[in-house]
């Protein structure tokens, strides 16, 4: 195959497609999306099916166990992927809204209208299930999408990409506004990432090296974050209810996502008060801890932290806990060491509260609330496209707002500059 032609080919089509999916009504995105979830319900044979041959390949690759569960569909994960359809169909269509229309002393009124990006490539690792979430959102928000997912689920990816075909043909919209890559050639994320006269923006949901890679050499707008280095820091000021229920939920809820905390902080005053129940809490979680001079003074659960452990994403039961000697101390640490994801402090004082807010430079900043909390759905937002660290354009969860851009619209009635 000839990686680059066939690359263009998909451009070409995602591009023209785009055109129609952007005038396209709500009515007419709404019933392609329940005509995806019926199409995937009826053709749940085919997708296990389909799952089973991934399945295998990747046991007999070498895959662990973890990356089998993440590729496994089954009739659960179907529902969940039938529901995903059903919910991103009922949710608000931004494409079109028109904002902050006012009249300027010419006569002329002059608004923001929201529009979508275009075309959208998503390169995604395992989960068939991302498939039908990329597609949806990128539907709803009035994009055509170029789907890569990883070469693991290639069976998996090409029979939920059929149902999605069939759910675009039957409300009269193009199959070509969602294409799945077929190929498993890693030359063709290459030419996805490339390609800005046919693609608008990248967004790139994996680990990290895949992240690092297409950040580098993307010759469009990437949205992303690379890591979820996380942080809660209990002030002079905290609850102790809180601190610690907020400190344990942050950490132990779920290990694997970029929303965990991976560092705690906590003032120099309330230390001593705190660290018991709080190492008692880890080490019946099973949490590994690793802390700075003082921790390690006051608890022999520590080991000594490294500087690596301050910039390090654990994705595990893993934790760095530091002592500081207030909010400056904290700040500073959070800004140096910390990912721009997401960060929380827990305190009564308003004023601190209000500072903490202002100063901490990340896509989300918490106040007395678990990190946990970082999330599309937890956000109202419906679903997510994933998390931007970045500051232009989208930052924090991407929901289907993340996914549009807005032109000025101005209306006249024959006014002419003088």
């Amino acid at each position: 195959m000839d990686i680059k032609a066939y690359m263009i080919e998909l451009g070409q089509s995602a591009r023209a497609a785009s055109r129609v999916i952007a005038a396209a009504t709500t009515a007419q995105k709404n019933n392609a999306l329940l005509a995806m979830a019926e199409a995937l319900e009826a053709s749940r044979p085919e997708l296990i099916a389909a799952n089973h041959k991934d399945l295998e390949r990747g046991a007999q690759n070498g895959l662990d166990a973890a990356l089998l569960d993440r590729l496994e569909l089954n009739d659960a994960r179907i529902d969940t992927m039938i529901e995903g359809l059903r919910q991103v169909a009922g949710l608000q269509d931004p494409v079109g809204e028109i904002t902050d229309m006012a009249y300027r002393p010419s006569g002329i009124q002059i608004g923001k209208m929201r529009v979508p990006l275009g075309v959208i490539g998503i390169i995604y690792e395992s989960r068939p299930n991302v498939t039908v979430e990329a597609a949806s959102l990128c539907l709803k928000s009035g994009n055509a999408t170029i789907l890569r997912g990883g070469s693991e689920a290639i069976e998996s990816n090409q029979a939920v990409a059929k149902c999605i075909r069939q759910g675009l043909a039957a409300v009269g919209l193009p199959d070509t506004a969602v294409q799945v890559v077929e190929t498993t050639d890693r030359a063709a994320v290459g030419e996805l990432i490339t390609m800005p006269e046919f693609v608008d923006v990248i967004v790139p949901r994996g680990g990290k090296g895949l992240i690092e890679r297409i950040s580098r050499d993307a010759k469009v707008a990437v949205i992303k974050h690379l890591d979820g280095i996380c942080h809660v820091y209990i002030d002079d000021d905290a609850d102790i209810t809180k601190a610690i229920n907020i400190s344990v939920n942050a950490k132990t809820h779920r290990y694997g996502t970029c929303n965990t905390m991976e560092t705690l902080l906590i003032t120099e005053s309330r230390v001593q008060e705190l660290l018991p129940e709080l190492v008692s809490a880890y080490q019946s979680a099973g949490v590994e801890l690793r802390g700075c001079e003082k921790c390690c003074e006051l608890s022999a659960a520590f080991t000594l932290a490294t500087e690596e452990d301050w910039a390090t994403e654990y994705l595990a039961p893993i934790l760095s806990v530091k002592v500081v000697d207030g909010m400056n101390e904290a700040i500073a640490h959070i800004n140096k060491y910390g990912s721009h994801h997401t960060d929380a402090i827990v305190t009564e004082n308003y004023t601190k509260s209000r500072q903490f807010l202002i100063e901490v430079d990340s896509s989300s900043v918490m106040v007395n609330a678990s990190t946990r909390f970082a999330d599309g759905f937890e956000y109202g937002l419906g679903a997510e496209i994933g998390i931007s660290t970045d500051k232009i354009h989208a930052r924090g969860p991407v929901g289907l707002d993340g996914l549009t851009s807005q032109k000025y619209v101005v209306l006249g009635d024959g006014h002419i500059r003088r």
